[in-house]
């Protein structure tokens, strides 16, 4: 075999079709496809039926025989080849999927993969829910986002746009792994392997309907043997792809019932009747026979009538239960007399606007050799062409020890592997703790749990991301992603433990902090907030808690006053109160107890409270004598245990639980556990209780 050279590089198509195997090689220039050599070979039996392999060996053959007559053309050994499965089996699901952004967002790239992404796990997963019954294992094959939405509009691109939400309506397809394997297996018969599979339905629009024509709503209709495949386009976009399971062969079975002979007999039949007045053959009877083309016709109305109907609904039903404005009619089954006359009858347009597309789609396809260019070579140079848009062919890769194959559409990704295994979205990105859920002062609050570690992901032992590019025979490993840890919050974080109370004690103006409760107990600024926590930050103290937040010791004998009225340890001190203790009787104090108001104080009656312009007590006693406190303590020095160590406390006069945690080394910053446990001698202790030398003590943290 001589070896030939060719300006560019050759591409082998194969159109494994019903009735023939047709094979095209030829090779771009320019703006140009060159045909060199198109050869087509019929089944010598019915190895095929509706666009169905049932003989594998029987198509092998065949193929092994169009390419070697290829070869001869071409003068050299063809090893690789483009195929198309049949639509026939092909479905789709088409969704819509939404986006929310908690406020107004940039959407990046990652942003529009999610959606991606989520798009075709929804598309998936209504497929599965429609196809239940269905033993057959099927493969996304492909998909085409038809439109993306921004806030609810259309918009061409979001990526660097602000938005609220982001939206898509999707096309996934899906085909069975029977069909997939028995165009392989076929190929292989004949020393082929594919390097690009496409869709029937795909590869006749990529030469009938160019894109510049695509903002038309009009319909593909490639006719063939077994099988008539749909396609629709509009606003740019291909919206859906659909299919009838009738075309060229029920004619020819017509022909054959009528004419009493066998299936290849009744298909020349049909084809002369399209050229001859009279058709002469021999029946099953080996009688010799004539019938007028007039009768062929006669018989054969019925079921062109009946087609053209199951396409014309098909098509409505595609096109949203509306005529399309105009259809391109492809394939051999198309060119069947009063075939597009009877569509547009059907679909209510004019009989114009159905038409055969064949040399007037050619425009731009050059034939080495003398070949009529008319409907039937549409999908074959389809195929070819669709080779230089995309590479699309099965590819086998490892995915966590798992071999699977995976439709190559020559943009794959191991995002892409992990939705064929259907590998959860969420193992792919890193997933946040629980949130911890509470209330402040009865609203409603949540601290959001921490991002944990995204999913480490190698390919052939290098690391990798979900867009990094993925090849035939590649090992991808995926170890899930983790979550962060839960939501923690100690109570002294939340910023309403910040604020303060300003009171006046004895005429001094005193600042206190907030107390919390907790569930009805207060609680420190250590303490670990826990779900569901109801948590009330308190707006006034109590006298007993000021008289301990001050560190005095008073005498039994003083009398308590709160705003001029008398008081006890229990009486509670809001924002700007005055509290005075002393000795001395206040002459025109009002006995809280006797008037029922306990935890009720007036502030507005200034002659009772005595209450200067600035809110206090400017007359300590009431009478103008002095307060009598206690002597000033000295400093005194405490000897402790804490957690089994001695520990001595000193600079100070009295001592508080507290204290303790400037001694000792214990990180409140760092948690360890829920809570902090503190006891003292033995028993549970609260941080404001005081300390004696002696004292046994434990801090920890409890898990």
């Amino acid at each position: 075999m001589d070896s030939k050279r060719y300006a560019g590089q050759l591409v082998f198509g194969l159109d494994i079709g019903t009735r023939s195997v047709v094979g095209t090689v030829g090779y771009k220039s320019g703006n140009q496809f060159v045909v060199i050599a198109h050869r087509v070979k019929e089944h010598d039996t019915r190895s095929m039926l509706d666009g169905q392999i049932h003989d594998i060996h029987r198509v092998g053959e065949t193929i092994a025989d169009v390419k070697a007559q290829l070869e001869e053309v071409v003068g050299r050994p063809l090893s690789e080849v483009c195929i198309a499965a049949a639509g026939r089996v092909l479905r789709t699901v088409t969704t819509h999927v939404e986006y929310p952004f908690t406020g107004d967002q940039e959407v990046r790239q990652e942003d529009i993969y999610g959606l991606i992404s989520a798009g075709i796990e929804k598309a998936y997963q209504e497929f599965i829910e429609r196809n239940e019954e269905d033993d057959f294992k099927f493969y996304c094959v492909g998909y085409s986002v038809v439109r993306y939405y921004l806030n609810g509009y259309l918009m061409g691109n979001l990526e660097g746009h602000k938005a609220r939400t982001i939206g898509l309506d999707l096309i996934a397809t899906f085909l069975p792994d029977d069909v997939v394997d028995g165009l392989y297996k076929a190929v292989e018969i004949a020393g082929l392997s594919v390097s690009s599979l496409t869709l029937e339905p795909i590869a006749a629009i990529q030469l009938a309907i160019p894109e510049r024509f695509r903002m038309l709503n009009i319909a593909l209709l490639d006719v063939g043997a077994g099988t008539s495949d749909i396609s629709i386009t509009n606003d740019g976009c291909i919206l859906a792809y659909g299919m009838i399971p009738i075309a060229g062969d029920v004619l020819t079975e017509v022909i054959a019932r009528h004419c009493l002979v066998d299936f290849a007999t009744a298909e020349q039949i049909k084809r002369d009747a399209g050229e001859m007045e009279m058709i002469s053959y021999m029946d099953v009877m080996l009688l010799p026979q004539t019938v007028s083309s007039k009768e062929i016709k006669e018989v054969t109305a019925p079921i062109i009538d009946d087609m053209a109907e199951q396409a014309a609904e098909k098509i409505k039903e595609l096109n949203g239960d509306k005529a399309v404005s105009a259809v391109f009619v492809v394939g051999g089954g198309g060119k069947m007399p009063g075939y597009t006359e009877a569509v547009a009858e059907k679909l209510g347009i004019a009989k114009e606007r159905v038409a055969l597309r064949g040399e007037e789609v050619m425009q731009q396809i050059v034939f080495e050799e003398d070949v009529k260019k008319d409907s039937v070579l549409v999908t074959p140079i389809g195929i070819c062409l669709n080779f230089y848009e995309q590479s699309n062919n099965f590819i086998f890769v490892s995915f966590n020890g798992n071999r699977i194959k995976i439709y190559d559409n020559n943009r794959l990704s191991v995002g892409d592997a992990a939705l064929q295994v259907q590998f959860p979205n969420d193992g792919l990105f890193p997933k946040r703790g629980k949130a911890l859920n509470f209330t402040v002062n009865g609203k409603q609050r949540m601290a959001r749990g921490q991002l944990g570690e995204a999913a480490i992901i190698t390919v052939n032992g290098e690391a990798a991301d979900i867009h990094t590019p993925i090849h035939a025979n590649d090992v991808i490993k995926v170890v899930e992603s983790t979550a962060g840890e839960e939501g923690r919050l100690m109570l002294g974080t939340l910023a309403e433990t910040s604020e303060s109370l300003t009171i006046y004690v004895n005429e001094k103006k005193i600042i206190v902090p907030r107390f919390a409760s907790v569930n009805g107990s207060l609680q420190s600024n250590y303490y670990e907030i826990q779900e569901d926590d109801e948590i009330v930050i308190l707006n006034y103290y109590t006298v007993g808690q000021i008289i301990e937040f001050m560190d005095v010791v008073l005498d039994p004998n003083m009398n308590l006053y709160v705003n001029n009225k008398l008081a006890d340890r229990d009486t509670p001190v809001y924002e700007n109160f005055s509290v005075l203790w002393t000795l001395e009787t206040l002459p025109n104090a009002i006995d809280l107890w006797q008037e029922g108001k306990t935890g009720d104080m007036d502030l507005g009656d200034e002659e009772d409270t005595g209450e200067n312009g600035d809110g206090y007590q400017s007359d300590a006693a009431g009478d103008g004598s002095e307060v009598k406190l206690l002597p000033e303590k000295q400093e005194i020095t405490l000897e402790l245990m804490v957690n089994g160590k001695p520990v001595a406390l000193s600079g100070k006069d009295e001592y508080i639980y507290v204290d303790v945690f400037e001694a000792i080394d214990f990180d409140l910053t760092r948690p360890r556990g829920k809570s902090i446990v503190t006891t003292l001698n033995g028993r549970s202790a609260q941080y404001m209780e005081p300390l004696h030398s002696g004292d046994v003590l434990e801090v920890y943290w409890k898990s």
